[in-house]
C-alpha cells in the first residue's frame, strides 16, 4: 500500500494559482497526518484519499500534478464523467457514496475500490458488474469495504450496516468472484465525540479480522476528524474540504 507523498516541488505543468493553493493545502495535510502517526505510537503512514466531489476535472488533474493518485467520489455521475476525462492519469478511483445496485454497472468500469457496501444485494450487483467489465477490459479485483454505521440507532445520518450484520456481508462479498474484502469505512456520527466512535469501529474491525485476517483496512477520518481516526487505527483518510476548498458555487 502507498500513500500520499507530497510532491518536493511544484512541477512547472501544476504552476497556476490554483494549483499552488492545493499544494500549500496538501502539504498542510500531510504534515497533520505525520504529526499525528506519531502521536500514535505508528509507522505505518495512512493513505490520503483526496475526495473531489463538486469539484472539477482539472483540479484533480492539478492535484495528479502534486503526486496524489488516491482520488474519492460520492456520485456516480460525477465520478464516471472525470474518470473518462481523466483517463491519461495514473489514479485510484475509490467510490464513497451510497450506491444504487442500478449503477453498479457504471462503477466497475472505473473504481478500484467501494467503501459503502451496506447490504448483500450491493455484493451481488457488484459481483455481476465486475465480472462483466472483467471480460470487457480484464480489469482488476475491486477492493470492497463494508461501511459500518456507528449512529446508535443504524443506518441513520450517514449510513452503514449493522455491526451485527457485518459479517454475514463479509462472508457474501468472500465467496464473490472479482471482489476482495479489504476491510471497514464509517463516518463519525453528527455531533459525536469521533474518537468513542473510532474505537467502536477499531472493535468491530478485530472482531471482522478472526474470521477475515486480511480484511484489515479501516477507512474512516475526514478533515475535521483525521487525528482521532488515526489514533484507533485508521489505514486510509478521506480528505475533501481541507484540501480543495470550500464546494464551487452551483451557477
Amino acid at each position: 500500500m502507498t500513500s500520499f507523498e507530497p510532491a518536493a516541488a511544484v512541477p512547472p505543468s501544476a504552476s497556476d494559482d490554483r494549483s499552488l493553493v492545493l499544494a500549500r493545502r496538501l502539504e498542510s495535510v500531510a504534515q497533520r497526518i505525520d504529526a499525528a502517526t506519531a502521536a500514535a505510537g505508528r509507522t505505518d503512514r495512512p493513505r490520503l484519499i483526496v475526495v473531489t466531489k463538486f469539484h472539477p476535472a482539472a483540479d484533480v488533474r492539478r492535484l495528479a500534478a502534486l503526486g496524489v493518485r488516491d482520488v474519492g467520489e460520492n456520485r456516480d455521475q460525477e465520478a464516471s464523467a472525470k474518470a473518462a476525462e481523466l483517463t491519461d492519469l495514473d489514479l485510484d478511483w475509490h467510490f464513497i457514496g451510497q450506491l444504487q445496485s442500478n449503477k453498479a454497472k457504471s462503477v466497475a468500469k472505473y473504481a478500484s475500490s467501494v467503501q459503502s457496501i451496506d447490504r448483500i444485494q450491493l455484493v451481488s450487483a457488484l459481483e455481476k458488474a465486475v465480472a462483466r467489465e472483467r471480460e470487457a477490459t480484464g480489469r482488476a479485483d475491486l477492493e470492497c469495504f463494508i461501511q459500518v454505521s456507528l449512529e446508535d440507532d443504524a443506518g441513520a445520518h450517514r449510513g452503514g450496516a449493522r455491526p451485527s450484520d457485518v459479517e454475514a456481508i463479509a462472508e457474501a462479498i468472500g465467496r464473490s468472484a472479482g471482489l476482495r474484502l479489504a476491510g471497514l469505512m464509517a463516518v463519525a456520527p453528527l455531533g459525536a465525540e469521533p474518537e468513542s466512535a473510532f474505537e467502536r469501529l477499531a472493535a468491530v474491525s478485530a472482531q471482522l479480522r478472526v474470521q477475515h485476517p486480511d480484511a484489515a483496512a479501516i477507512s474512516a477520518g475526514m478533515s475535521q476528524d483525521l487525528e482521532s481516526a488515526i489514533k484507533f487505527g485508521a489505514t486510509h483518510l478521506r480528505i475533501g474540504s481541507d484540501i480543495l476548498g470550500s464546494r464551487p458555487a452551483v451557477g
